[in-house]
């Protein structure tokens, strides 16, 4: 099974020349955008990553996915986990109380993390919702735009945030996003995707993280990048990643 879904990934990135119809949804653009990023591999796949200093690990467990957070604190080993809704904190393998409110912004924290590393995949989840607002070309080359809100319910903490992702009409990657957020006083980003890179067949990449330098609009966010109108924040950078896709069967 793990060969077949490989060849199959290998089919997907050699059909990337042929003609794609224009008559598309946003919906069979993200469903596109996922399969040539890795496609069902994403489900079952055992990932690990360093971010930041700290180990981040995806795993599945009776088909339930469960989100870790690996790190040294005071000579100490901690391990955040999250799964089915819920975060436990563990302490040298010893489980310890978080009060409710730190529990909730650890469990943000870890949710954020993993939710950038797999991307596009995510775009898929239940409370998501998605509308292709047309087309645009950056650095020459063009994409289509998709904004991503979120239902109330199942939408996590953020779910006023907005999302905007730029979808190159080609090769279906996301190369660029940009998201407003209303927590710790709101702001705006945009992300330019750096460092493309399969490992076992699933697509990852790292970021430049920029802001507006005035007020913006997130829906013109790309032409301030373009004019040089946005200041670089940091760039994230995914390191040591390695994929297990024997479950993959």
């Amino acid at each position: 099974m793990r060969l077949i879904l490989i060849l199959s990934f290998t089919l997907l990135m050699t059909a990337c020349k042929e003609k794609i119809p224009e008559s598309l949804t946003a919906q069979k653009i993200i469903d596109e955008a996922i399969q040539r990023a890795g496609g069902e591999l994403y489900a079952c796949s055992h990932i690990d990553f360093v971010f930041r200093d700290r180990l981040y690990s995806l795993e599945y467990n009776d088909n339930r996915k469960i989100l870790k957070r690996s790190f040294e604190l005071d000579s100490t080993q901690v391990v955040d986990i999250k799964r089915n809704g819920n975060f436990e904190r563990m302490v040298d393998n010893q489980t310890v109380k978080v009060p409710d409110t730190t529990a909730r912004k650890f469990s943000n924290s870890i949710n954020s993390v993993h939710y950038f590393a797999y991307l596009p995949y995510g775009l898929n989840d239940g409370a998501v919702n998605k509308k292709l607002l047309g087309e645009r070309k950056i650095k020459g080359e063009e994409y289509y735009v998709i904004e991503v809100t979120f239902d109330q319910t199942g939408g996590g903490d953020d779910f006023e945030d907005v999302y905007i992702y730029w979808i190159h009409k080609e090769h279906f990657t996301p190369n660029y996003l940009a998201y407003e957020f209303h927590v710790n006083g709101g702001g705006m980003r945009f992300r330019e995707a750096l460092n493309e890179r399969y490992v076992e067949g699933i697509r990852f990449v790292d970021y430049s993280n920029y802001k507006p330098k005035e007020t913006a609009s997130i829906y013109e966010i790309d032409r301030l990048y373009q004019q040089n109108k946005l200041t670089l924040l940091s760039t994230i950078e995914l390191e040591e990643i390695r994929v297990n896709v024997d479950n993959c069967n």
